[in-house]
């Protein structure tokens, strides 16, 4: 059965209700953590907020203002057998687009598409007190995908934005964001466009073989994935 959890980037302009919201952001909130410390805070935004976020962002990444990073999203180097899933993924999106691999500007106002959220009704920041460990991004990633089950549960769709932190102190400076607050990314969020070409992308998902090891079971017979080299 199709997973029903996409990520789209291509949205109606219809509202979100707030008290839609909050219920999905409650249910997000249950999400396991280590020590109850629930890490990590959700900062929403539509209209002109939204707005005036989305203006600054474009202004720094169209003026070639140099990008921050705060943490690393991916590993680097970017192993082999990972990079071909990363460029599946990108030529499955500009193939759903029509922007052949040569485009650059096609690419590139694409990207630029990260800033806008997609042109969601609401966006969300999604930061993290600097002090936090590692587990801690790993119980802040729970937390997120409980909000993104809510949100399809709703009929709501969204988009996972890393490329926020790309100019993560252009979004601290927008919000007020406290000092120990680290961006880790955005979320779009709304309702999509079903005619957006965007969202015909479909990217694959690996078998359960090639991620998954059991133990002590009789049938089928027991199977470790493969190392990755």
């Amino acid at each position: 059965m199709e997973n029903p959890r996409r990520s789209i980037r291509g949205y109606l302009p219809e509202p979100v209700p707030r008290n839609t919201i909050e219920d999905v952001l409650r249910t997000a909130r249950a999400a396991p953590s280590g020590a109850n410390l629930q890490p990590g805070r959700f900062h929403v935004l539509t209209g002109k907020p939204l707005a005036d976020l989305c203006s600054a962002l474009l202004d720094a990444s169209e003026s070639g203002r140099p990008q921050v990073e705060e943490y690393s999203y991916f590993p680097k180097p970017m192993p082999p057998h990972l990079k071909v899933r990363q460029r599946d993924a990108g030529y499955a999106l500009y193939t759903a687009l029509g922007i052949n691999r040569r485009d650059l500007e096609g690419r590139r106002h694409q990207f630029a598409r990260n800033y806008r959220f997609f042109d969601a009704p609401v966006g969300i920041v999604v930061t993290i007190e600097r002090q936090m460990g590692k587990g801690c991004f790993m119980d802040l990633g729970m937390a997120l995908y409980g909000l993104i089950a809510a949100a399809t549960d709703r009929g709501l769709s969204t988009c996972g934005i890393g490329a926020l932190a790309n100019h993560g102190d252009v979004v601290a400076e927008c919000l007020r964001l406290a000092e120990n607050e680290l961006v880790v990314c955005g979320v779009a969020l709304g309702y999509a466009d079903p005619d957006h070409p965007a969202n015909a992308t479909r990217t694959s998902r690996l078998q359960l073989e090639d991620y998954t090891a059991f133990y002590g079971f009789e049938d089928p017979a027991p199977r470790r994935p493969e190392p990755q080299s």
